[in-house]
């Protein structure tokens, strides 16, 4: 009798277990195929190539947006994978499509991907905006990122470790260099995109997904 009533537990907890599961996995809305590039377009120099499932960054400067739709009240879920040398940066909050690729950066934010440079350009950052909380990216291996768009708040984490939250309206330093993004408001909805940075940077990609925030 006891041993039944164990087992009907079990079932009951692993039935749970299960259609929590699926009820998490519908959340997540994969916007990569790892096919083609379906509702992605490039502008700029370079490119985005698909190597075994993955999206694998090519020469630059360019980026890689998603066309659909302009996203908010989001996390924006991105895995990647480089070397310590390699720079990439996710594209949020564009206020619309693109059409080169110095755009986004000074009237989106980038969330930089470079485990390299100071505490204002490292991996997590809004690129010279925010100083890093953390520096939890780890080189040559697969890091998750990511990036909540509540508002607008910024929040960006990588490997579950905060390195950003930021607000419109707090403080940023001036911009001093002039590839360096324009100060000022960004949208609450926005176009969101991968950027390619140079021709000796290669980054892949191989999860690019959204969860909507409950509200």
């Amino acid at each position: 009798m006891k041993y039944a009533k164990t087992l009907r537990l079990n079932l009951l907890l692993l039935t749970v277990a299960t259609i929590f599961c699926a009820c998490q996995t519908e959340k997540r809305q994969e916007i990569f195929n790892g096919k083609d590039l379906t509702n992605w377009e490039h502008v700029g120099d370079g490119s985005f190539t698909i190597e075994n499932g993955l999206l694998k960054t090519q020469g630059g400067m360019g980026l890689l947006y998603y066309t659909p739709e302009k996203l908010g009240d989001v996390t924006i879920r991105v895995v990647y994978k480089g070397a310590d040398q390699n720079n990439a940066g996710v594209f949020i909050r564009i206020p619309e499509q693109p059409t080169e690729a110095w755009m986004p950066v000074n009237r989106g934010y980038e969330v930089q991907i470079d485990d390299r440079e100071d505490e204002f350009h490292k991996t997590g950052v809004l690129y010279s905006l925010t100083k890093a909380k953390a520096a939890p990216g780890i080189p040559g291996e697969w890091n998750t990122m990511e990036i909540t768009l509540d508002g607008t708040r910024t929040i960006v984490k990588v490997n579950d470790v905060l390195v950003t939250d930021f607000t419109e309206g707090d403080p940023v330093p001036e911009k001093k260099l002039d590839y360096e993004p324009d100060r000022g408001p960004r949208p609450a909805q926005g176009y969101i995109g991968l950027q390619n940075h140079g021709g000796d940077d290669v980054i892949y990609f191989k999860e690019v997904s959204l969860i909507p925030l409950k509200k």
